[in-house]
C-alpha cells in the first residue's frame, strides 16, 4: 500500500527519545535510499525490451526516493545541522557506479533479479530491526512503513526472477555465487561512504574506519528473529525450502557469527 510524507505524524516527533547512534544510521540510510532512482534507471536499461517490468522498476525507484525523503526529513528534525542536499552531493561525488550500463554485472537478467532480491532481504530486515530498536515514535512508524515496502519490493523482484528463469536456465551453483557475491558487496564502499558523507564533514574518507563505524551500529540492532527472516527469504530466492533443514542449519551457523562480530566491533570501538 502506498503512503506519502504527509501521512507521517511529524508533530509527534519526540526529541527526548532520540538515540544519537541511530540518528547517524538514519542519515546514512537517507542517502542510499534516495539514490534508488539511479538503480531503477539501470534496471530499465537491462530490461530495455520489457515495458511492463520497466514500469514496475520506475515505481520501485520512486518509492526508494520517497524512503530517502522521509528519512532525511526525520534526520533534519533530529539534527538541525544535518544538510541532506549537501550530504547527498558528497555521496554522489564519492561513490560512483555506471548506472547507464545496459548489461547486468551479474551475467544475466536472472542473476540481476537474484541480486535485487538479496538487497531487499537486507533492507527489509534492517528497517525491521531499526523499527524495533527505535524509541522515537515518528522514526518507528517510518521504519515500519519502509520495511513493509521492502517486502513488497522483494516480491516484485522474485516474481520477475521466476519469469526470467523460464527463459534463462541458470543452475543452483550459479545462483549461489550471485547471492554470495551480493552479500559480500554489502561490505563495499556504498554504505561506508554513505555513513561518511552523512556524518563526517571535516575528515578525509577512510574506508575501513567508516565501514567499521557503520557496521558497529548496524550489527547492534540485529536480533535472532531478524536473521531468521532474512535467511528464509534468501533461501526462497535460491530455490530452496525457506523452512527446511538446510535453512535451520544456516540460521544456527549465521546467528552466532553475527553476534560475535557485533561484540568484536563494540570491543574494538571501546
Amino acid at each position: 500500500m502506498s503512503w506519502t510524507l504527509d501521512e507521517i505524524p511529524w508533530d509527534r516527533f519526540d526529541r527526548s527519545r532520540l538515540d544519537p547512534e541511530i540518528v547517524k544510521l538514519v542519515k546514512a540510510a537517507s542517502l542510499v535510499e534516495y539514490n534508488g532512482g539511479a538503480y531503477a534507471h539501470h534496471l530499465c536499461r537491462i530490461f530495455d525490451d520489457d515495458r511492463i517490468f520497466q514500469a514496475s522498476a520506475r515505481r520501485w525507484g520512486a518509492e526508494e526516493i520517497r524512503h530517502g525523503n522521509a528519512l532525511a526529513r526525520w534526520a533534519e528534525l533530529a539534527d538541525p545541522e544535518f544538510d541532506f542536499e549537501a550530504a547527498f552531493a558528497r555521496f554522489q561525488a564519492g561513490y560512483r557506479v555506471d548506472f547507464d550500463c545496459g548489461t547486468s554485472r551479474r551475467g544475466s537478467r536472472s542473476g540481476e533479479m537474484i541480486a535485487r532480491c538479496i538487497v531487499e532481504v537486507g533492507t527489509s530486515s534492517y528497517y525491521t530491526a531499526l523499527r524495533d530498536a527505535a524509541r522515537e515514535p515518528v522514526l518507528k512508524q517510518i521504519c515500519g512503513l519502509i520495511a513493509a515496502d521492502e517486502i513488497r519490493h522483494y516480491k516484485l523482484f522474485y516474481k520477475n526472477l521466476t519469469r526470467c528463469l523460464e527463459r534463462e536456465r541458470i543452475g543452483f551453483c550459479r545462483r549461489m555465487r550471485v547471492a554470495a557475491r551480493r552479500i559480500i558487496e554489502s561490505e563495499d564502499d556504498e554504505l561506508a561512504y554513505a555513513y561518511y558523507a552523512a556524518n563526517e564533514t571535516t575528515r578525509s574518507y577512510d574506508r575501513d574506519r567508516c565501514r567499521r563505524a557503520y557496521a558497529r551500529r548496524a550489527y547492534a540492532l540485529c536480533h535472532k528473529h531478524h536473521v531468521v527472516h532474512g535467511v528464509r527469504l534468501i533461501f526462497k530466492a535460491l530455490g530452496l525450502s525457506p523452512r527446511g533443514s538446510l535453512a535451520r542449519i544456516a540460521i544456527r551457523l549465521i546467528w552466532p557469527v553475527m553476534r560475535h562480530r557485533a561484540i568484536r566491533l563494540e570491543k574494538a570501538a571501546a
